[in-house]
């Protein structure tokens, strides 16, 4: 295994911990949020980075795998969904959002699986790029949000935070619908699906 699909791994194992890491004041008592708050950050960051740094070293290096093309959005997949988990399970992400994004990923890994049986590529799209970059830009708003309410609960702009926080959940929401219907826009032109059998 190369050093990209190791970085994208290591994105998969980190996910559950980050879970873990944002559960213990829940399990526990709340004498650990420091600790998790802290945990979490670290945690997060590096799962960005690593998402980050693969794909770059793999396209540099000339490493890219069959294998890193199916496990990387996965990963990426994997690791958000387990943010959003961790976001909506305490009220900040409003669940309307989280409900959406979680249809229409696993409807997106359904398309891929019957696409992928029939050999062809679709690829990405402005629409599912910018619902990637909304995705990391909703989740740091999230886990600073809970920072910052620790630190500094008294800090006069959390409330529009809040407000903001809630848009941004939104946009991903749309976007990742409109992700979802330009790929299947793409896969019925293809005509790839024409003659399934059924």
């Amino acid at each position: 295994m190369n050093l990209p699909n190791k970085l994208t791994v290591s994105r998969m194992v980190m996910a559950p911990l980050l879970f873990v890491a944002f559960q213990i004041p829940l399990w526990l008592d709340s004498s650990w949020q420091t600790f998790s708050i802290i945990a979490v950050l670290v945690l997060f960051v590096l799962i960005e980075a690593t998402d980050l740094l693969d794909g770059i070293i793999a396209r540099r290096c000339h490493l890219v795998t069959d294998l890193g093309k199916v496990m990387d959005p996965f990963a990426d997949t994997f690791s958000r969904l387990t943010y959003f988990v961790c976001l909506s399970s305490v009220g900040i992400m409003p669940l309307w959002t989280f409900v959406i994004i979680v249809w229409r990923e696993f409807s997106i890994v359904f398309l891929r699986m019957l696409m992928m049986g029939k050999g062809v590529a679709v690829p990405a799209n402005i629409w599912g790029k910018s619902k990637a970059v909304l995705y990391a830009i909703s989740a740091v708003f999230g886990f600073m949000f809970i920072a910052i309410s620790h630190w500094a609960p008294k800090a006069v702009f959390l409330t529009e935070t809040a407000v903001v926080i809630n848009i941004v959940f939104a946009l991903a929401a749309i976007a990742s619908v409109a992700s979802f219907a330009t790929y299947v826009s793409a896969v019925l032109k293809s005509g790839s699906l024409k003659n399934m059998s059924r």
